[in-house]
């Protein structure tokens, strides 16, 4: 597989392996793709558990459990206006 890359990785890739941090430039591209997977991994997992949050929400709601949303907004500012009245 042959890839072409912009001068400034080219000369990030060379400073890496000219500071000893790798041994190859191979080395610095195989450690920047597998920060990549774990990555994917990590927003896959991230995905899922946000996917199972909004699982719950809704067999809340088809059980009736509901917060009625101006209430919990005028809540919510009551208690941000507290909160700087006693910084202040």
């Amino acid at each position: 597989m042959n890839i072409s890359l912009n001068p400034e990785l080219e000369q990030f890739i060379q400073s890496q392996v000219a500071n000893g941090n790798y041994n190859s430039t191979e080395e610095v591209i195989i450690a920047g793709i597998k920060l990549l997977e774990e990555r994917e991994s990590i927003y896959k997992g991230r995905f899922e558990e946000l996917r199972q949050e909004i699982m719950v929400g809704v067999k809340q709601l088809e059980r009736g459990e509901r917060l009625d949303g101006k209430e919990v907004i005028e809540k919510l500012r009551q208690k941000n206006q507290a909160t700087r009245k006693a910084e202040a």
